[in-house]
């Protein structure tokens, strides 16, 4: 049991981490998904959490999810985006993002 005292300092750790940026791929029986987020940390559990609810945006990756089940995908964190400029990291995503999406053949998994 953690004393107050310490989940305090967790919290408070949790809270000034600096988020990081990148694209990542979601991999499924023969198809490779990709998209973006602002906090890879949280991009696997936002997607997982849809996919498991049922109402994921990208119907063809629920259709999936529902045949074949959770255990039959992967998350995997393809590249972190580092700069400290909030305008740039949009641009830098979507550019990257691109370009994954083409060395893998891969579809867009959201959007």
């Amino acid at each position: 049991m953690i004393d107050k005292t310490r989940r305090k300092e967790l919290q408070d750790a949790y809270g000034e981490r600096k988020a990081a940026a990148g694209i990542f791929a979601v991999r499924g029986p023969g198809l490779v998904w990709t998209s973006t987020s602002r906090d890879l940390a949280k991009a696997q559990n936002r997607v997982w959490f849809s996919l498991r609810q049922g109402g994921h945006i990208n119907r063809e990756t629920q259709a999936l999810w529902n045949a074949q089940g959770e255990a039959a995908f992967a998350f995997e964190i393809l590249e972190e985006i580092a700069t400290d400029n909030p305008e740039m990291v949009g641009l830098l995503l979507k550019e990257r993002e691109a370009m994954w999406r083409e060395e893998l053949g891969a579809r867009r998994l959201e959007g």
